[in-house]
């Protein structure tokens, strides 16, 4: 069977896809606690109308594809609030049924809009250890060991109906690998691949993105190719690098431009000399990128500001 591969049915009509931005930062401007290992995912049992808020509030921004709240939702993590595993299973359903419904409720007010997207967040195993892993790779699990830590979240999200997985803040090509292997078992489903980075040339764990590329060219259920939670300054030239080595549509969501600091678990403003994230939207698309959003501390502002921007 074929793999659906919603991205280039998309991207036919249109020059740009436009991304979502960030979900936890802005259920915490909202008034959620999100000061948890959890994360975002303790809202899907706490206040799971927020969530379908959030969402519904991208669509209206103009955003074209979703991504839903389950970056953090595992059934490991989930076992530690004390729910066994169906439970998980369901909050990880409950995740894609809430960006689902903020697209119909969004369609039935612009059904013109359509086509619109519902990508299943797949998280790294950093994002589950919540030590600030994921920007670092340092992590290392047998290859079995990570299959059957994603497997039950990548089934769960193929069952309740994503469109596609979006497979981000990846800092390790192990667990790339391992998710590659993984994504055999349903091979109708695509994905994209979002990696966090130490330098322009390297994945965070320092395995050189020409390698990571290698290792993704030809393989028709990777749908697009990029970063995700980086710092505005890095995303130009890795666009640079990816531009020559990937065979797949370059995706970016960086952070809005303050840096987090992952001990401490704080956000900080940064210099302004790399321009705001809206401003630098033309050059990423010059340089090759059809998929664009935005990642922590992003709003619906902003990407309403980059649906305009990239539309002119």
């Amino acid at each position: 069977m074929p793999v659906n591969n919603p991205v280039a049915q998309l991207l036919a009509d249109h020059p740009t896809l436009i991304l979502d931005g960030a979900l936890a930062t802005e259920l915490e401007a909202r008034g959620c606690d999100l000061s948890d290992p959890l994360w975002s995912a303790k809202v899907l049992i706490e206040n799971p109308e927020l969530i379908y808020q959030v969402h519904l509030d991208y669509f209206n921004a103009g955003a074209q594809c979703a991504i839903t709240a389950s970056y953090q939702a595992t059934p490991q993590g989930f076992l530690r609030r004390g729910l066994d595993h169906a439970q998980s299973l369901a909050l990880i359903a409950k995740s894609v049924q809430l960006a689902q419904q903020a697209r119909s409720d969004y369609l039935a007010a612009q059904p013109q809009a359509a086509p619109l997207l519902v990508a299943g967040s797949v998280g790294p195993y950093g994002a589950y250890l919540a030590d600030g892993s994921e920007y670092r790779g340092d992590y290392r699990l047998p290859q079995e060991e990570m299959m059957a830590f994603h497997r039950p979240r990548i089934a769960a999200l193929a069952a309740a109906g994503v469109d596609l997985l979006a497979c981000e803040t990846l800092p390790s090509f192990g667990e790339l690998q391992a998710l590659l292997a993984l994504l055999r078992e349903f091979p109708t489903l695509g994905a994209w691949f979002a990696f966090t980075l130490r330098d322009s040339r390297h994945l965070s764990d320092g395995t050189p993105l020409a390698e990571v590329l290698a290792a993704l060219r030809g393989n028709p259920q990777v749908l697009a190719i990029g970063l995700n939670c980086i710092a505005l300054d890095q995303v130009a030239p890795a666009l640079r690098q990816l531009a020559g080595l990937a065979d797949k549509p370059l995706l970016v969501y960086p952070n809005s431009g303050e840096h987090y600091d992952a001990v401490s678990k704080t956000w900080h403003a940064c210099g302004g000399e790399h321009g705001s994230l809206t401003e630098q939207a033309a050059e990423w698309q010059a340089l090759g990128a059809r998929l664009i959003g935005g990642c922590c501390r992003t709003t619906p502002r902003d990407i309403r500001a980059i649906a305009e921007r990239c539309r002119a």
